[in-house]
């Protein structure tokens, strides 16, 4: 884990010259979409959207315009960074398609980031087990722990996941915790601010992909979703009680 507000300093640089790399960040997870764009490990400019300007003729504007504010030009971009989900459904799709769309046309490099792995970024080092959490509906959440016995993304009902986090002493962070905050008691809850993936966190992962040449193809990066029976068979075998004999 990282701190929020500071990156190591890169080792490497764009191909495009000496310069650090460029990079479009777009977070639309969130119902507070963002979009940032970064020199090296530096967020030189960003722009928040209002849950009613997350759609493409308002995220292709906010682009342009921050471009315009650094004097760039799509073609000076080293790399384009997205959160790839889970989140909301509408707001990665959009974000998902304008960040393939420019990579596609600028021919830089696609970095896709799961969203859960940004927000446990932004954890405290001291928390030794983290919970990243997100509203999934119907009663359920989605859930991904973090610490030294990383588990894979899940969807389990609240009420199950919320006995197995009192068991372990868990952290909790991540969007689901503005639904369901005020039904916990017991546990740390990690501050709002870590709650929606950061730009400065996307950047994190992101660069460090970059550095190692990594990409992800446009034509086959989707958003990151669950289908709640599956997921809840898995997070079953991960949780379940010893048998006795």
């Amino acid at each position: 884990m990282g701190g929020l507000y500071s990156l190591p300093s890169p080792s490497g640089r764009g191909e495009k010259g000496a310069m650090p790399p460029r990079f479009l960040i777009l977070e639309t997870s969130h119902r507070l979409g963002q979009v940032a764009f970064a020199q090296g490990e530096i967020i030189v400019g960003a722009r928040t959207l209002d849950e009613s300007r997350r759609h493409a003729r308002d995220l292709a504007p906010a682009i342009h315009e921050l471009l315009h504010a650094q004097g760039w030009r799509a073609r000076d971009l080293d790399g384009v960074i997205v959160s790839r989900g889970p989140g909301s459904y509408t707001g990665l799709r959009v974000g998902l398609m304008s960040a393939k769309t420019l990579a596609y046309a600028t021919g830089c490099p696609l970095l896709a980031i799961d969203t859960f792995d940004a927000i446990y970024q932004q954890a405290p080092a001291e928390c030794q087990i983290v919970d990243v959490t997100a509203d999934a509906q119907q009663g359920n959440i989605y859930v991904q722990r973090f610490g030294s016995h990383s588990e894979p993304l899940t969807i389990v009902p609240f009420e199950k996941w919320l006995e197995s986090a009192l068991a372990n002493q868990v952290a909790v962070t991540g969007p689901g915790l503005e639904i369901f905050a005020d039904r916990i008691r017991g546990m740390t809850v990690l501050p709002r601010e870590t709650w929606q993936a950061m730009p400065l966190s996307l950047l994190k992962i992101g660069l460090a992909r970059f550095l190692k040449g990594e990409r992800d193809d446009p034509f086959a990066v989707e958003p990151l979703y669950l289908r709640a029976s599956s997921a809840e068979e898995k997070w079953e075998k991960l949780h379940q009680e010893p048998r006795t004999k």
